[in-house]
């Protein structure tokens, strides 16, 4: 007699197996939604840093990420729904785009020099960042929104992968929930990372953009999307290139003997 057929067990047997899908799946959608998310963070870095006072950049991703949160739940639950409703796709895809070119084009152009002023302006740190980064100090209240939209745009691409992975929605609302979590503490390094290294930010923007193209492909001609192993490698080389060159400031001062 097979044990499933012994209806005392049945419960025991589905119990086990729901805390195997638990032990299995959990563990990859938290890695899916951390690698998903590397440029999620360095951009939710970069917009933080638009408050010159690092207590409120905290603040700005506690609260952004807070709401960014109960956006991502709401957008499990409706999943099925929102994944094949393209014009909320569409818009993703256009923000996305837009947050990188604008981004850019502050920094390389308006900026006048951008990453050379950042070197050579005789100012204190915040000033040197501020420069550098080509960003206007914005109020706390328009970085938490932009921050919580930010998350939204890109949560469409995590979401997709992590419903693809298994459709118990119990389980990718607990990966959405600590992949968010460690979100904020990967943003919190990234402010770090993106005052020392000259390139980092501007490699974020890119891996930004190059979300947004996947979403407009997906949206235009599915079986041009290639394979996320693809992406994942262009975000790689990406942030390779970010971490290559350090800001003068940043670099540790030689003693003469």
């Amino acid at each position: 007699m097979e044990a499933e057929s012994i209806p005392s067990l049945s419960p025991l047997i589905e119990s086990a197996d729901q805390w195997g899908e638990l032990l299995l799946l959990l563990p990859l959608l938290v890695a899916l939604e951390a690698v998903l998310s590397a440029d999620n963070a360095i951009a939710l870095a970069a917009l933080s840093r638009q408050l010159k006072d690092p207590r409120q950049q905290g603040q700005a991703l506690n609260l952004g990420l807070g709401l960014a949160l109960l956006f991502r739940l709401l957008l499990i639950a409706a999943a099925r729904w929102v994944l094949d409703f393209w014009p909320l796709q569409l818009l993703a895809a256009a923000y996305l785009l837009w947050l990188c070119l604008s981004n850019l084009q502050t920094r390389w152009f308006a900026g006048g020099a951008g990453e050379s002023s950042a070197a050579d302006a005789p100012a204190d740190g915040d000033s040197k960042a501020a420069a550098g980064s080509g960003l206007h100090h914005r109020s706390l209240g328009a970085v938490v929104a932009t921050l919580a939209l930010t998350d939204l745009a890109f949560s469409l691409d995590s979401v997709a992968a992590a419903v693809a992975v298994s459709d118990n929605l119990l389980l990718v609302m607990a990966g959405g929930v600590i992949g968010v979590v460690a979100l904020r503490f990967t943003a919190a390094l990234f402010i770090r990372w993106l005052d020392q290294f000259r390139h980092l930010e501007a490699a974020g923007y890119l891996a930004v953009g190059l979300v947004g193209i996947r979403l407009l492909v997906r949206l235009g001609a599915p079986q041009l999307v290639p394979p996320e192993w693809v992406l994942l490698l262009l975000v790689g080389l990406l942030f390779a290139w970010g971490f290559s060159s350090r800001n003068p400031a940043a670099e540790p001062e030689q003693i003469n003997p």
